[in-house]
């Protein structure tokens, strides 16, 4: 059966596709018109295993959906990976070409697409962090234009519909008075929208059979659990808790180098220990947030409390016992989730987990 490594190069407008064999020669190579009904066309006509590869971008996802039915394998990767272009000439059939090379070679690292069971909740996660981000950028600039005239405007009174008179006359310049006046608008109209937003991702969020589970662990709430299930979709794509924490940031980087030495004539693995350079940056931004925010609340309150008092007695500094509380949470939130079950207090082994 041959075997085919399809490397495409997707744009708005058009996809450049170049397709090499078992052998890596270069059998054929095309421009179609991005659309659904010629990508299937095109992919049809190869006979035998065929293995696709396009980068993470904004048509990903949909073109994921068009192509997986068709093929053996698709590999959705991580642009910031591959670095296509670090040398010799750039245009479209040299940037498909060298991801058919790389799909290949097996050099690629996937970005990972699951199936439609979520995709609605996704986009309502979407929009509600994006409503949450414009109503804190609109809140900031309406603070700084009393705060760039010397006008004290701590605490939350400045958004308060029924203050919003007062403030304005406190600015004397007209331009200035104005432009507070819209941005007081874009709040009012922000601020249901952000409400309404939640209100109908929870909603969905809870029909998904996990849901109950993830709102067993302390500290985690709605919000954040419709979030965890948004984006993680199934926790059986980690293989452990190690793995999780990577994906979620609370992973710590080591470097080392010489990591063997002679001694007495024998070679054997160096004792020296390893340097920490603090956490991976390469991660989920959202779910470090929640994880993070989740475990600086369990500090204060509730069963992870204890852990946390102990570390602290003990000399570890609190910045580093709330990273070991996040991941301790992170970990029971996999465990439970893959169990299918509630959090059960009795079961947390909290002298066994380890330190940060």
């Amino acid at each position: 059966m041959r075997t085919y490594y399809v490397g495409m190069d997707v744009h708005l407008a058009s996809i450049m596709i170049v397709v090499l064999n078992g052998a890596g020669k270069v059998v054929m190579q095309s421009v179609i018109e991005t659309g659904a009904e010629r990508v299937r066309g095109f992919l049809k006509q190869l006979r035998g295993k065929v293995y696709v590869t396009f980068e993470e971008g904004t048509q990903a996802s949909w073109l994921h959906d068009v192509v997986r039915s068709l093929v053996t394998e698709v590999v959705v990767c991580d642009p910031r990976h591959n670095k296509l272009l670090q040398s010799g000439n750039k245009n479209d059939r040299v940037d498909a070409k060298k991801l058919a090379e790389l799909l290949r070679s097996g050099s690629l690292r996937a970005v990972y697409h699951g199936d439609n069971g979520v995709r609605k909740l996704k986009e309502l996660v979407r929009t509600y962090d994006c409503l949450v981000s414009d109503t804190t950028r609109v809140m900031l600039r309406l603070k700084a234009i009393f705060r760039g005239r010397a006008i004290a405007c701590g605490g939350h009174d400045i958004y308060r519909s029924a203050g919003r008179g007062e403030w304005l006359e406190k600015l004397r310049e007209p331009g200035a008075r104005q432009r507070a006046s819209f941005l007081y608008k874009q709040l009012a109209a922000l601020k249901p929208l952000r409400h309404e937003a939640k209100l109908e991702m929870v909603k969905e969020a809870r029909r998904q059979p996990a849901y109950a589970w993830l709102m067993s662990v302390p500290r985690l709430g709605s919000v954040s659990v419709a979030q965890l299930l948004a984006v993680v979709g199934t926790p059986y794509r980690f293989r452990s808790k190690r793995q999780f924490w990577t994906y979620v940031g609370l992973a710590v980087v080591t470097r080392s180098s010489a990591d063997h030495e002679v001694v007495n004539g024998v070679l054997r693995r160096s004792r020296r220990p390893l340097a920490t350079r603090g956490l991976n940056r390469n991660h989920n931004h959202l779910l470090k947030k929640v994880f993070k925010s989740a475990a600086t609340s369990a500090c204060h309150s509730g069963p992870f409390k204890a852990a946390y008092d102990t570390r602290v007695r003990q000399g570890m500094d609190p910045s580093l016992a709330r990273l070991t509380i996040a991941r301790q949470l992170a970990a029971t939130t996999l465990a439970i989730w893959k169990r299918g079950e509630q959090f059960a207090p009795e079961r947390m082994n909290q002298m066994k987990q380890p330190a940060a």
